[in-house]
């Protein structure tokens, strides 16, 4: 359940302006919380949320002044619930049905992509992933529903991601495998998995 109506992400394409542009964010709004850090290929994620208001004011004040470094930004007014818990690192087991993994190169435009999928569609969202390690900078979701809404999801993201002239890699999975449905369970990220034993040939 989330607590704050809007979220907003901004994405630098460097440390020293991030860490100064969040200082100007944090001082200018009286918002509700703060994730901010570096993330691959030298960059630094902010994110934050509140009110609506707090929100937009806060960040305004970073887009001023970011200037030419803010690489990507999100502004969500009344985000997603699930969108909300997911950006926070809440994951949601899969269970059945077919897969639609979206990659963008950034995680402001996959965070967009999950809201449109979301709204749009009865899909559920198992996983995001905001450029941590070994994404190089990319966003990365991973959506599980009945074949006809995961269609329909990747053809809502899609168009949504061509109309704002960004750069989309999607792949569908229409009945997975149980061992890779076992795998994302856990993460899509290699450090965190456990070997899993799948009793095939092994002379």
């Amino acid at each position: 359940m989330k607590k704050h109506p809007a979220i907003a992400v901004v994405e630098f394409d460097e440390i020293p302006t991030g860490m100064s542009a969040t200082d100007a964010m944090l001082k200018k709004a009286p918002i509700a919380f703060v994730k901010c850090g570096t993330i691959t290929r030298g960059r630094y994620l902010t994110l934050i949320g509140g009110t609506t208001a707090s929100v937009d004011e806060a960040l305004r004040e970073a887009l001023a002044h970011g200037g030419t470094a803010v690489l990507d930004h999100l502004f969500l007014a009344d985000v997603h619930p699930r969108v909300y818990e997911a950006i926070l690192g809440r994951r949601k087991p899969g269970n059945s049905g077919a897969l639609a993994i979206i990659e963008t190169e950034t995680v402001a435009a996959n965070v967009r992509a999950a809201e449109a999928a979301l709204k749009g569609t009865p899909v559920d969202l198992i996983e995001i992933r905001l450029a941590d390690a070994g994404l190089s900078g990319r966003g990365l979701s991973v959506y599980q529903g009945a074949l006809p809404d995961i269609e329909a999801a990747i053809e809502i993201v899609t168009r949504y991601v061509d109309q704002s002239g960004g750069q989309l890699r999607h792949r569908i999975i229409s009945a997975p495998h149980e061992g890779l449905i076992k795998q994302i369970e856990t993460s899509t990220w290699f450090e965190s998995q456990d070997v899993l034993d799948l009793g095939g040939e092994t002379v």
